[in-house]
């Protein structure tokens, strides 16, 4: 039996907060030991989750009783899309811990890493083949994702190209038969699920599994004998959301449905699903067995997967140094707010606060919320190359301006949001892609980086959402909001991803954006502080301005005589932003400097 002492971390609500004028805050996280005690059953579920940033590799047995989820990577890189080799004594994984992004394995006994590739284009997401001595993996080439297999212990061995396509191809993984690679590709407009058979040569060697217009798969994965096919799908108007299941001797049968995920691995035996689960802000992990059985309740996790995989590894008893090392890092607050001086608040009400260097129609914050938003905008800057969030379309909003309709009660009206300014996207400097969660509509934000090299950001690999595709003339895609675009080539940034590392969360599409722009809200984010939107208006206004038409401006450090104001009108639209770098796809060899990021008004500003 091993014991490890493993430290856990939990965030502390905003409420302990005194109101004096110089307050800041103790550490957010705090420490908590606890015994792990493993006995080597080896029926583990190996993830790669984000924290403060950055993804790890982490383990845990199913159900966590006997080892809770523990951390085995640490460092200021990603690690992401674990997969366990057959020989159950390796893991093969992603990563860009030497400045680019390439494939690694790892010796699970002695927890040792080997590079596997070794170039400046992004590889990621391995898949091993039966006999353990290939690695098939997406890789970017050609300007897009392709398709290709490298051998795991002769170097010397040219790398093999599977797909050539101008879309978009990804999440590779080898079937048992060795015959079979299935992966996800958007050659059909949207992505699918697709088959290679590498016994056959030219277009006869791909096949459309899944075929779903208006639907978005990803994840596939084969279960012990190449019978079944489990891949993850997006409904974007008919049908479920979830995992489904497609039956190989019976190709001709449509998948179907098997439960709630966004993200699935099977066990040994092909009668269980472990999960990943996902509500507008938040993953949890489960399982159930595949006529829907829970079998173990939703776990809330501390980020975004980056990658699932589950198995009876040949994991050891006693920790190599490496995991334990690992296991024991406290992850620390990444900001904390800083109540700012000035002249007393009525009623110990908060303050708005300047943010510097920021265009904006009204550029400031609520106090609260101003420190995190300085941090997410230094950590763009060193992601992306250039300060994305210097110009915004919105910041905080006085309760004097009226906002488009629908939005009487945004967040923005509370200092605790901002709006990225959307004409990035018309410059293409910015997409969103689209992402259902039950009945409501979110966004996931890329912004593009400046250095295209590969040491910046990751290729997209789904079709983002046009929502301008509105405007033309097919009545389909006025009905839908928009329609799928093609992938974009190059480097970019999840900035959704980054945002909630900090506490900024997303907010839902309004109910009638599809015929409606102004309420997609594809490019906001709140800070809530776990607040209602009334109880957060509080902390600004008195509640007869709340109830009343008589609007008034919330406290600030420069108090205004509100007997004198007059309503303010609408502000405009943040002027168009002038673009510098060429998208030239010619890589540049620009590097970011290891030093604090120095912030420009003027985006994208290139950091030199």
């Amino acid at each position: 039996m091993v014991s490890l002492l493993l430290f856990g971390c939990a965030p502390r609500g905003t409420s302990e907060i005194l109101k004096d004028s110089t307050v800041t805050l103790e550490p957010i996280f705090t420490s908590t030991p606890s015994i792990i005690k493993y006995s080597g059953e080896g029926n583990l579920v190996f993830l790669s989750i984000e924290e403060n940033g950055y993804s790890h590799l982490f383990v845990q047995s199913n159900p966590p009783q006997e080892l809770p989820l523990t951390r085995i990577t640490t460092g200021e890189w990603n690690d992401v899309a674990p997969a366990l080799s057959p020989d159950r004594k390796q893991i093969a994984f992603a990563s860009d811990r030497n400045g680019f992004w390439d494939l690694y394995v790892m010796e699970l006994q002695n927890g040792e890493v080997k590079q596997i590739t070794d170039s400046h284009e992004y590889d990621s997401a391995p898949s091993w083949s039966p006999d353990g001595q290939w690695l098939v993996f997406e890789t970017y080439s050609n300007e897009n994702l392709e398709v290709s297999v490298v051998s795991v212990n002769d170097r010397t061995q040219a790398v093999i190209s599977v797909t050539q396509d101008p879309a978009s191809d990804h999440s590779p993984v080898w079937a048992p038969d060795g015959r079979h690679i299935a992966f996800i590709s958007s050659r059909g407009g949207d992505s699918d699920v697709w088959l290679a058979n590498l016994d056959l040569a030219g277009e006869d060697r791909y096949q459309n599994l899944s075929n779903t217009p208006f639907a978005s798969e990803n994840y596939p994965i084969w279960n012990f004998d190449g019978s079944q096919l489990l891949w993850a799908s997006i409904s974007q108007n008919v049908g479920f959301s979830g995992l489904y299941i497609w039956n190989a001797n019976d190709p001709a049968r449509t998948a179907h449905w098997v439960g709630d995920g966004i993200w699935g691995a099977w066990n040994e035996t092909a009668d269980q699903i472990i999960a990943v689960i996902s509500s507008a802000n938040q993953q949890y992990l489960t399982s159930y067995d595949i006529q829907g059985k829970l079998l173990l309740s939703p776990t809330p996790l501390i980020g975004r997967v980056r990658g699932l995989a589950w198995g009876f590894a040949d994991f050891p008893k006693s920790l190599p140094a490496s995991f334990e090392k690992a296991a024991v890092v406290t992850t620390v607050a990444l900001w904390q707010p800083v109540v700012s001086t000035g002249t007393e608040v009525p009623n110990q009400r908060w303050y708005v606060v300047p943010i510097s260097d920021v265009q904006a129609p009204y550029p400031q914050l609520h106090d609260l919320v101003d420190e995190s938003f300085n941090m997410l905008r230094s950590r763009v800057i060193l992601d992306t190359g250039w300060d994305a969030l210097a110009s915004l379309e919105n910041a905080f909003v006085p309760l004097t301006t009226d906002l488009d309709p629908g939005l009487e009660e945004d967040w923005l009206y509370t200092g605790r949001a901002f709006t990225i300014n959307s004409l990035m996207a018309n410059a293409g400097w910015m997409v969103a892609l689209r992402e259902d969660v039950g009945a409501q509509t979110y966004w996931r934000i890329y912004i593009r980086t400046t250095v295209q090299d590969g040491s910046l950001g990751e290729p997209i690999h789904n079709a983002p959402w046009n929502l301008s595709a509105r405007y033309e003339l097919d009545p389909r895609t006025y009905e839908q909001g928009g329609e799928y675009a093609p992938v974009p080539t190059g480097y970019w940034v999840d900035i959704t991803a980054l945002a909630a590392t900090y506490g900024w969360e997303r907010l839902s599409a309004l109910p009638n954006w599809r015929t409606y722009y102004g309420g997609a809200r594809f490019s906001e984010f709140a800070l809530t502080h776990g607040l209602t939107w009334y109880s957060a208006m509080q902390e600004l206004y008195p509640v007869e301005a709340l109830i009343t038409p008589t609007r008034v401006l919330p406290p600030s450090l420069t108090p205004t005589n509100t007997a004198t104001l007059t309503p303010t009108k609408r502000p405009t639209r943040t002027p168009r932003i002038t673009l510098t770098p060429s998208l030239s796809p010619t890589p540049t060899s620009t590097k970011i400097p290891t030093g604090t990021p120095t912030l420009s008004p003027t985006p994208p500003t290139v950091i030199p």
